[in-house]
């Protein structure tokens, strides 16, 4: 459950960092209003394709789950921006899918690495060969 929940957030976070480097990169002011603005149609992707893939299931997997959250979340974005003719260029596809994949795919990696003695199983007690409890 705190798994699902923090890869959601986690996802939210790069979707919401980019956009706020994006607006200071292009002199707009960094608002709470200004973010939301822009930010909405990234936010409604990550919710998307959380939902569509399942991501609680396996919330820090690269494959399929990042990856397919990753595709829906730029898809759905790209979609609603140009739904309301906020600007998709070939140039902004690029840098916000090359991003966006650094981002999203790239805290699950580091995630998958700090929680890998989790998923380690633990050897098999061996048994008895002689076992005369037949």
């Amino acid at each position: 459950m705190f798994r699902s929940l923090g890869a959601l957030v986690g996802d939210l976070l790069v979707a919401l960092l980019f956009v706020a480097v994006g607006l200071v990169q292009h002199g707009t002011p960094l608002t709470t209003q200004n973010l939301v603005l822009v930010g909405w149609p990234f936010a409604l992707g990550v919710l998307l394709g959380h939902l569509a893939i399942r991501a609680w299931r396996a919330p820090f997997r690269i494959w399929p789950h990042g990856v397919f959250v990753w595709a829906i979340t730029l898809a759905s974005a790209m979609a609603l921006r140009t739904l309301f003719s906020a600007g998709t260029e070939v140039s902004f596809v690029i840098v916000t899918a090359v991003v966006t994949a650094v981002g999203m795919l790239g805290w699950r990696a580091v995630a998958l690495y700090a929680t890998r003695g989790e998923r380690r199983t633990p050897a098999a007690a061996p048994t008895s060969v002689g076992d005369s409890s037949v």
